[in-house]
């Protein structure tokens, strides 16, 4: 599918400030640079935002199956109520990001009632697949398990990801179905990185794509998948656009801008949940690059695209009623 060239106006005036917050780190030249960057990034967006009265934020530490601890930060509203939970995975690339990067979706779904749960799983190339996905796993099977004592609904869930968060969210979906965790409610998937194949060199053919380039995307999935990598026996759990059934997973909810390196991935992936009957609420989001919702939020089109995402969580929960 051949790129747009439209930009939305207050979407590229924002591309010049989120240059400058991460500078000209290569992160496939170093990617600790990047990461610090990254990182810095996050914390000049995670400063923007104002807790509200009624919500508490904590942390809560699972450990896992091998004896390291799973992080996940916390907010709920501040009462006696049985919660519904809301599962939050962050991105970057699979090598970069931190759970705080979810704090606006976990205040929000906070906002609507839920115990909402951003996760710190391990980052490759220092954990490679199936560790990052296996941490998510782990740490929403240890809100279950605990659903008593953290005075949750384990009949309730939502699980939800951004960018490589959002493939991971959707590897997740995969394991939960075929391990039977539960049955979430749905599934937030928001410009999901799904699909192992899309690697191929920029060119004047194939233009380069804005904030996450083809090299940069070549080289998280190299990371991520290590030795599996350009291999034909990648799982669909590390790589949802190869899963062959569908058939099962929850209602989904899928934005993402027509600028987005994955848009042609995602539009393969809503095709074929909708075919297995599942669901799917499919948005092509006009001159919006990779990340427009979090690197710009105050554009129009960004307060658009995440309120409709509260709609669709809103959603699921009065339909569980």
């Amino acid at each position: 599918m051949a790129a747009s060239r439209y930009i939305d106006p207050e979407l590229e005036k924002g591309l010049a400030l989120m240059r400058e917050l991460m500078g000209d780190n290569d992160l496939t030249q170093d990617l600790a640079a990047a990461r610090q960057a990254g990182n810095a990034r996050d914390a000049a967006l995670v400063a923007k935002l104002t807790l509200p009265d009624g919500i508490a934020q904590s942390l809560e530490t699972a450990k896992s199956a091998d004896g390291h601890d799973i992080e996940m930060r916390i907010m709920q509203p501040d009462n006696a109520d049985k919660k519904p939970v809301f599962f939050w995975i962050h991105g970057g690339g699979y090598i970069l990001g931190q759970a705080k990067q979810g704090d606006m979706f976990t205040l929000h779904a906070a906002e609507r009632g839920c115990y909402a749960a951003s996760v710190e799983y391990r980052l490759a190339p220092e954990t490679a697949y199936p560790g990052p996905l296996e941490d998510c796993y782990e740490g929403l099977k240890y809100l279950i398990d605990n659903a008593e004592a953290l005075n949750i609904d384990p009949s309730k869930v939502i699980i939800g990801g951004v960018s490589a968060g959002g493939g991971l969210c959707a590897g997740l979906a995969l394991l939960i179905r075929d391990r039977g965790l539960c049955t979430p409610l749905g599934q937030v998937l928001i410009y999901p990185m799904i699909d192992d194949t899309n690697i191929a060199p920029a060119s004047d053919a194939l233009p380069d794509t804005l904030v996450w380039s083809r090299a940069y995307n070549k080289f998280g999935w190299q990371s991520y998948l290590g030795d599996l990598f350009g291999s034909e026996d990648v799982p669909a759990y590390a790589a949802p656009a190869r899963a062959d059934n569908v058939a099962g997973l929850p209602p989904t909810y899928m934005p993402v801008g027509d600028l987005d390196l994955f848009l042609d991935e995602n539009i393969v992936y809503a095709q074929k949940l909708t075919r297995a009957g599942v669901p799917t609420h499919f948005h092509i989001v006009p001159g919006a690059f990779h990340g427009f919702n979090g690197f710009v939020a105050d554009a129009a089109i960004s307060r658009a695209i995440n309120a409709e995402t509260v709609e669709f969580i809103a959603k699921l929960l009065s339909e569980a009623e």
